[in-house]
């Protein structure tokens, strides 16, 4: 916009408003209506004309109006970062056998421990990202053997699983899966 010298101007994003002195290419120099010299450039100011009223909050309004509305940020979580349900082992023996009469504490250890490797390779192969295996409290011989034979895994790391849900009678594993088994 063309101003000349004497002009009556306001600024479009400032509360400020006053008579243009001096124009320098794109700047122009103004005096505000309290008495002081500002310099701004030209595309920040706007002429005020005689019988109409503009007001800056007008002037914001309208532009606002024409302003292109931001997208609302997505909410949506992408499939990694949901919360996919842990694959959940129980090792309770009658869990594991019809009828477990007869059978030495040895031999009923070994199956839980064969059964937890079984189910922990099966995991991995076919990339299930978590998994709970529930073997109960006892006097925590069974949780001891599968801690130990966690540490032989590279790609996975162990803690207790949720205590709300299971208590204390389960270790969840969590499996790396850029790593091959």
């Amino acid at each position: 916009m063309k101003f000349v010298v004497g002009d009556r101007v306001e600024a479009l994003d400032d509360v400020i408003s006053g008579i243009v002195q001096k124009i320098d290419g794109n700047t122009v120099t103004i005096e505000t209506d309290e008495g002081f010299p500002m310099t701004l450039q030209s595309r920040e100011l706007i002429k005020k004309q005689e019988g109409i009223q503009v007001s800056n909050a007008q002037v914001a309004s309208i532009k606002k109006e024409k302003e292109i509305p931001k997208k609302p940020k997505s909410t949506k979580s992408r499939p990694k970062d949901r919360s996919i349900p842990a694959m959940e082992v129980d090792l309770h023996i009658h869990q594991l056998v019809a009828n477990e009469g007869g059978m030495e504490p040895h031999d009923k250890l070994t199956l839980q421990l064969d059964t937890a490797k079984r189910q922990l390779e099966f995991a991995m192969r076919k990339r299930i990202q978590r998994i709970v295996f529930i073997h109960g409290v006892g006097e925590g011989v069974l949780k001891l053997e599968l801690q130990y034979l966690f540490k032989h895994y590279d790609n996975v790391k162990f803690y207790d699983a949720d205590y709300q849900k299971y208590g204390l009678g389960a270790t969840e594993v969590y499996i790396y899966q850029n790593v091959k088994p």
